[in-house]
């Protein structure tokens, strides 16, 4: 293929609406000159077509798994191609990005639009654009088995076939064989959510060929995703998310692995097999390919402890970028499009044209630390090592200090379950709450930092067999912040669109310009964890407690990194079932807290 140097260009559009603090695309960490892949191949004569790939796996119903590959590359191109590859469950049923855009065919089945800009960017500079239906999915067959084995497998395979160690067939299940002889077999997989979980699961079989991942508020163990330590989150289920997205032979088909699913996550909140299937964490030492990973501090979808716990776990070797930004469950498309357009490009063109454009040599985290400002560092996280801070009683019941002075020997705050959610515990931080206990630092002489993930570890004393704690971090102080909470989750769409590569009259280019959606506050819960005392003694089991018996027990809050202002405080609320989260436990138990016995480790840059 082709490749030119050229002074640096990125398209950016002047967009109305947009704040003067919103950072312009000059902005990008770049070098003036360098050598980067250029729009020389045509985006509407590039060749279009579907490969069924074999994931060597069989189906319930005995037949063999093949997975819709849809593939779109540039038909000029006299050398072989590397692929950028996207394998989603989601492209006939929620669809892909801010637009919800779905996969459409002709009338003879040939692909006509590939949602997101992928390919109307990348495949005029070079590069083959392929989107996979996960298996149980769209036109694919098998079933969907939400991260599981299948999964995994249907888009590995895809890698394998792109380097000549998998078939590849013209239909679902003819036998014509179709092969990969325009690839070079370097792939870099891409994608958000579902997408981007499946391609931290298919870095960690460590499989050749996998030259770099870019997940994107993608998930790590999916047992992390419905489970935190113990406690249930109320978000759903694995057997209900796979009704969601499966096609109709799999509604028919596959009610087996649905019920498997069922079983192996059951109600206790014990860490199964089949959730050990699922954590890809555990086998992140297979990883060879390079990680730009990028997810939202305040997702409160793909909770931010999936990219803390898969960060810490990469090895060393492994090449690595992150990007956190203050919004939702969001793609940075919509929230600093030009800069990430362009260090996408990048990104792609050193791990998989072999480009030296120096883009593993800038800062490897950059977090946004208020609306639209953003600040680069050399590595993350900035915390070396935690800091202890200690819970010390006040003269109001429940009410106390947040420092790093112990508290009195034989302290104790007491509290019961009423069911309520951390949103109300953290109203009225100087009064007694029933609900939950407080301890605040007073206001700060200069700006600190949390960057990590903070542990907790508490020692409680049940009134009943079972009982949940939480616990949250609180900004206590004015702030503008990206107003997460809402439709859009810290952006709103405006009325313009801009234009990242070339169209056709069946796949536009094009897209909705975003802003910031911001909100002032006076407090705000920076990171939040969830825990069921009955798992004291580890995940594997659910242990029944004995009313009047203390136990103690260690759990991860959300990873974050957030700057706290001078002025502000910064306060840990123990509250016991958040139901905006976690189902109950119990029938409203009391727990007393043993303040000599509880901890807090925070990942802080500064001091209290």
């Amino acid at each position: 293929m082709a490749i030119r140097r050229s002074l640096l260009t990125t398209a950016v559009a002047v967009i109305a609406g947009l704040g003067a603090t919103t950072v312009p695309a000059s902005a990008a960490p770049v070098a003036p000159a360098a050598l980067r892949s250029d729009p020389i191949y045509s985006y509407a004569n590039a060749v279009r077509e579907t490969v069924w790939v074999d994931t060597g796996l069989t189906a319930p119903n005995g037949s063999r798994v093949r997975v819709a590959t849809d593939i779109i590359r540039p038909r000029e191109a006299t050398g072989r191609v590397p692929v950028i590859m996207d394998a989603s469950p989601y492209y006939s049923t929620l669809g892909r990005g801010n637009e919800s855009q779905k996969k459409t065919y002709d009338s003879a089945g040939k692909p006509v639009q590939f949602p997101l800009h992928y390919d109307n960017y990348f495949v005029p500079r070079g590069y083959a654009v392929a989107l996979v239906d996960l298996s149980g999915t769209a036109r694919s067959n098998g079933c969907v088995d939400v991260g599981g084995r299948s999964e995994i497998a249907s888009a590995k395979s895809v890698v394998d076939w792109l380097n000549g160690r998998a078939s590849g067939y013209t239909s679902a299940t003819g036998s014509t064989t179709a092969t990969a002889s325009w690839s070079t077999g370097a792939v870099g997989m891409i994608g958000k959510s579902w997408d981007g979980t499946i391609a931290n699961g298919v870095a960690a079989t460590g499989v050749d060929g996998l030259k770099t991942i870019v997940p994107i508020g993608a998930i790590s163990s999916w047992y992390d995703y419905y489970r935190a330590s113990g406690a249930t989150f109320t978000s759903g289920s694995p057997a209900g998310l796979a009704q969601v997205v499966e096609n109709s032979a799999g509604a028919a088909n596959c009610g087996s692995v649905k019920t498997t699913l069922t079983s192996g996550s059951p109600s206790s909140g014990d860490y199964t097999a089949m959730y050990r299937e699922r954590d890809y964490v555990v086998n992140a030492a297979n990883v060879k390919a390079s990680v730009f990973a990028v997810h939202g501090l305040n997702d409160l979808n793909v909770k931010t402890i999936n990219f803390g716990q898969w960060w810490n776990v990469l090895p060393a070797r492994v090449e690595r970028k992150i990007w956190l930004s203050q919004t939702g469950h969001v793609d940075p498309f919509d929230f600093r499009r030009s800069v990430w357009v362009d260090t996408l490009h990048r990104w792609f063109d050193h791990y998989l044209l072999g480009i030296d454009n120096g883009i593993e040599r800038e800062p490897a985290s950059t977090v946004e630390q208020k609306p639209d400002v953003w600040k680069d560092d050399a590595s993350w996280p900035l915390a070396v090592s935690p800091t202890t801070v200690r819970l010390r009683p006040g003269t109001t019941a429940g009410v106390g200090t947040l420092g790093t002075t112990a508290p009195p020997a034989g302290s104790t705050a007491s509290l019961t379950d009423n069911r309520t959610s951390s949103y109300d515990w953290i109203n009225n931080p100087t009064t007694t709450s029933s609900a939950r206990v407080i301890y605040r630092t007073d206001a700060l002489r200069d700006d600190v930092r949390i960057s990590g993930t903070t542990q907790i570890t508490v020692t409680a004393t049940p009134s009943q067999s079972a009982a949940r704690l939480s616990a949250v971090l609180v900004d206590y102080g004015s702030a503008t912040i990206r107003n997460y909470r809402t439709t859009g989750e810290g952006i709103r769409n405006l009325t313009t669109r801009t234009c990242w590569g070339e169209s056709t009259t069946g796949d536009s280019a094009c897209y909705l310009d975003t802003a910031a959606n911001t909100t002032t506050v006076s407090q705000n819960i920076i990171a939040r964890g969830w825990a069921d005392l009955g798992h004291y003694a580890g995940l594997d089991t659910r242990r029944t407690l004995t009313a009047g018996t203390p136990y103690t027990i260690t759990f991860n809050l959300a990873s974050t990194d957030q700057l706290i202002p001078a002025g502000h405080r910064l306060a840990l609320v123990i509250g016991s079932t958040d139901t905006s989260f976690i189902s109950s436990a119990g029938t409203n138990p009391k727990l007393t807290i043993d303040l000599s016995k509880t901890t807090l480790r925070l990942p802080l840059v500064g001091s209290l």
